[in-house]
């Protein structure tokens, strides 16, 4: 016990001098060539209605319109933009609200109105004029994947996949973009969902069809759930240092936050990580991840 209680001094006191010490490293996003596709993910984290949250959320609002002005994305994908107590369906999401009222070039896609028949709260926004939706759809991680709200494995919160099909307007290219979260405490619960990942994507796949699968996956590229992805195949876009920060600048971890693709998609570089402030405040706990892509036209 002795042992257990120095240890938790040392990180404590470590985290509070990281805390401190820390430097803002900015990484943004350089422009590119008007065909060339930008990816963006970011775990916004969930919003519940009380007070503090609330206030909380106020405060972050002018932080989250920045960055999305600031990485210019094509496509940005959300994790945890909830407004309720996990898990239960209403008919609110009061981040995605505010987001698409600030920045009305975008649309929502991987979403309904009706909560109780769709998830809500993986959206994925893109740009109207540039891209249209083709197909949505979802799955959960959990032995009944069609189920909304299914518990995942072993009973946990329910953690999902959402997903939208797009053509490119630029490129004429027809490609999909799976959104997805998987449960942060339980290895076993990541590694049985990126098997079911694997069963949805691999036929497309094989099928020569173009995937972006991109989010938060709770574990770093070397992971066995992250080995499992790479067998689809698909290939991770390199990324380097923490994109989880303890909303406090502390860069403990590997990156837990990717974006892959198939080979019909070239990487322009490695993965941007925005560890940015505005006006002093954090959008997230997250920071959000950005990579541009040479786009094969007219693929597939």
């Amino acid at each position: 016990m002795l042992k257990k209680y120095i240890l938790f001094i040392i990180v404590a006191t470590l985290c509070g001098v990281l805390a401190n010490c820390a430097t803002v490293n900015t990484e943004r996003a350089p422009p590119r060539l008007k065909t060339d596709l930008r990816v963006a993910s970011f775990n916004i984290h969930y919003l519940v209605l009380n007070d503090e949250e609330i206030k909380n959320w106020n405060a972050r609002k002018p932080a989250v319109t920045a960055m999305i002005t600031d990485i210019d994305a094509d496509i940005l994908a959300f994790q945890e933009m909830e407004s309720f107590g996990r898990g239960q369906g209403k008919n609110q999401n009061l981040q995605l609200d505010f987001v698409l009222q600030r920045h009305p070039d975008y649309a929502a896609a991987a979403y309904s109105d009706d909560a109780d028949q769709y998830p809500i709260t993986q959206p994925i926004i893109y740009r109207k004029d540039r891209l249209e939706v083709l197909d949505q759809g979802f799955f959960f991680f959990s032995e009944t994947p069609d189920v909304i709200y299914a518990r995942t494995f072993n009973g946990n919160w329910p953690a999902f996949c959402s997903w939208a099909t797009f053509k490119d307007n630029f490129s004429g290219k027809t490609f999909t973009v799976f959104n997805m979260h998987t449960d942060y405490s339980s290895g076993s619960n990541r590694v049985q969902s990126s098997e079911l990942m694997a069963a949805y994507i691999s036929p497309r796949v094989s099928r020569g069809e173009s995937v972006l699968l991109v989010g938060d996956l709770n574990a770093s590229q070397s992971s066995k759930s992250a080995g499992i992805l790479k067998d689809i195949p698909l290939s991770f876009v390199e990324t380097s240092g923490s994109t989880f920060h303890f909303n406090r600048g502390i860069n403990l971890t590997p990156a837990i936050d990717h974006i892959l693709h198939t080979p019909d998609f070239t990487p322009l570089g490695n993965i941007r990580v925005i560890r940015q402030k505005y006006d002093g405040t954090w959008p997230g706990d997250h920071y959000p991840i950005v990579a541009d892509f040479r786009v094969k036209a007219g693929l597939p």
